[in-house]
């Protein structure tokens, strides 16, 4: 492997931001934010919007989003 061409590969929280859900896994991403985690340790946080805990797949619950209001929206946009 050559040296000082790869990134930086560091224990990191990810925090879906949606659930009060997050875990510790390892990461080239880093950030400015820290979080103290249970072992009394800080770490890199990195906040998500989907993880495990919110994703319909993994949760077999679907959101219902506003399809009507989206078709209305691109109609009105480009109809002439």
């Amino acid at each position: 492997m050559k040296a000082d061409i790869h990134p930086s590969y560091n224990a990191v929280v990810f925090q879906d931001v949606t659930s009060d859900f997050s875990f510790l896994t390892r990461s080239t991403l880093s950030s400015k934010e820290k979080i103290k985690w249970e072992d009394g340790q800080e770490y890199p946080l990195i906040k998500v919007e989907i993880s495990s805990a919110t994703h319909p797949f993994y949760t077999g619950k679907q959101r219902v989003s506003d399809t009507s209001g989206r078709i209305d929206k691109f109609n009105k946009r480009y109809t002439k």
